[in-house]
């Protein structure tokens, strides 16, 4: 009796706001000039498509976001630092409209995201990495817009960036060469980048933003070849058309970004935009007005001693200084320091390890873990921010000699006295680039574990935490949203039609 009389009462509710809602509706026909008459969008007793509520929903919040202070955009990350696997990490993007994903390499090192033209005739149409290689094509995006020489836009990356402009087509292009030696030419382009934004822990917005990227249309050196080809390079430099920059200008996202690379087994990771937390980080700061993000590397030490390697060696001055570049897969290390630092770790390590030199390499043979008989590295910052490397962190397995594991220092020797800190030292650990605060923070962590990332909106005031977990965040957080959706319409069925169980 007592469920009846409930049900009752929800009856009447819905049949008394149903009479509140004819009798406004006869009264707005009598309404004076001036006054706004509300229209449902959806009719009163027509059926209407759940995915067609979802769009709108999804509309609305798109709409949102231009307004809000912050939140979280989450890449999936493939790849791995091993140079015997792939060599580096790469994420998605969705371009155009209708959206097509591309595959495209992480790349702290450059600052613009760039993709394959259709129109490029030497680029690579295969893939080694089992990945299938897609062309941008302007002609088939309804929302593309290419970058014109009179455009007030160009000027700016001309002033700015390498930029150039075609007289023929009229087209603001650009020219980039990569510390590898390779390439790529091509235009820029407008058009819509895709992307989830998380808004808190069980909400997502399916939103998009207009950005400007560069449609390449030739490419030379490593970026010709099929073994590790991929659809373009997506630039975190911290210089205005990086999509962090663009991104962070219109108060989308918040002015800093952070991943956690996974360097065991097949990869992966996590990139956000947004800033990761974690008790454990440490924070140095960026040298000012640099194209890159240079640091202030003190010293190396070794076992706890410190190497015999003047400062100066690491200062940023002229082509000189330290980078943290996670388009690098191994780390490089200024000439005048690699000596030192190699023969700091040779008489380190236990008499059982037989020195051996492999193509020009420093390379050690062993029989047991290197964790166990390889001494601990530390790079020391400015702030009193200390990085320690395991030896999986500055050695490189490779092969196997007369039944014994080969293992090589992944530390290149850089005659131009620049030291680069590349994938081989960045895996296993949390990085955040805080741009707002100009500082760069990490800490050792399992990259397949979930993290807590702040949603901020780049002015250091604290909105919100969510949780995102590597190649599990979206799934996760859908579910969430997914399942409140699914008890809305359940208790819309209930107020609707009643239930069995108020019988």
């Amino acid at each position: 009796m007592g469920c009846r009389m409930k049900f009752l009462k929800v009856v009447l509710a819905v049949a008394a706001v149903m009479a509140v809602a004819a009798a406004v509706a006869v009264r707005a026909e009598k309404l004076p000039a001036g006054v706004l008459n509300l229209e449902r969008i959806f009719p009163l007793n027509g059926k209407v498509e759940l995915e067609e509520v979802r769009a709108r929903d999804r509309a609305r919040h798109a709409r949102m976001l231009q307004s809000f202070a912050g939140g979280i955009v989450n890449f999936p990350v493939v790849g791995s630092s091993d140079p015997y696997l792939v060599g580096l990490y790469f994420t998605k993007v969705r371009l155009g409209t209708p959206p097509r994903e591309y595959n495209v390499q992480i790349d702290t090192g450059s600052d613009i995201l760039w993709v394959t033209c259709s129109s490029c005739d030497d680029c690579p149409r295969t893939s080694g990495l089992g990945v299938e290689l897609n062309f941008y094509d302007a002609t088939i995006s309804s929302t593309a817009s290419p970058i014109s020489c009179a455009d007030q836009v160009c000027a700016s990356i001309v002033q700015t960036a390498s930029a150039e402009c075609s007289t023929e087509t009229n087209q603001c292009g650009y020219s980039f060469q990569y510390g590898d030696g390779s390439g790529t030419t091509g235009h820029y382009v407008a058009d819509l980048l895709y992307f989830d934004t998380v808004l808190g822990t069980s909400l997502i917005a399916n939103s998009s933003a207009p950005i400007i990227f560069g449609c390449s249309t030739s490419q030379s050196g490593d970026l010709t070849k099929t073994d590790r080809a991929i659809d373009g390079i997506f630039g975190f430099g911290q210089q205005g058309l990086s999509v962090i920059s663009q991104l962070s200008s219109h108060r989308i996202t918040p002015k800093v970004f952070s991943h956690c690379l996974k360097g065991e087994g097949n990869g992966g990771g996590i990139l956000v935009l947004g800033e990761i937390l974690d008790p454990r980080i440490v924070y140095s700061p960026l040298v000012p007005s640099q194209a890159h993000y240079n640091v202030y590397l003190q010293s190396i030490a070794v076992n706890g001693q410190l190497v015999p390697v003047d400062p100066s060696v690491f200062a940023t001055s002229g082509n000189r200084g330290t980078i943290v570049d996670s388009g690098t897969t191994l780390a490089y290390i200024a000439a005048e320091a690699y000596d030192p630092f190699v023969n700091a770790i040779t008489a380190a390590v236990s008499p059982s390890v037989r020195p051996i030199i492999s193509r020009g390499k420093p390379c050690f043979l062993v029989s047991s873990s290197i964790a166990e008989i390889f001494p601990p590295v530390s790079l020391n910052f400015d702030g009193g921010a200390s990085m320690a490397l395991r030896p999986a962190d500055y050695l490189v397995h490779m092969g196997f000699v007369e039944g014994a594991a080969m293992w090589c220092i992944g530390f290149e020797k850089q005659d131009q006295g620049v030291t680069i800190l590349g994938d081989l030292v960045l895996k296993d650990k949390i990085f955040v680039y805080d741009l707002a605060r100009q500082r760069i923070g990490w800490a050792d962590y399992d990259c397949s574990s979930s993290v807590n990332v702040s949603i901020t909106s780049g002015k250091d005031e604290f909105i919100n935490a969510g949780q995102l977990s590597v190649n599990r965040a979206s799934g996760s957080l859908l579910f969430n949203l997914q399942h409140t959706r699914i008890s809305v319409l359940l208790l819309l069925l209930v107020l609707m039609i009643g239930s069995p169980f108020l019988t």
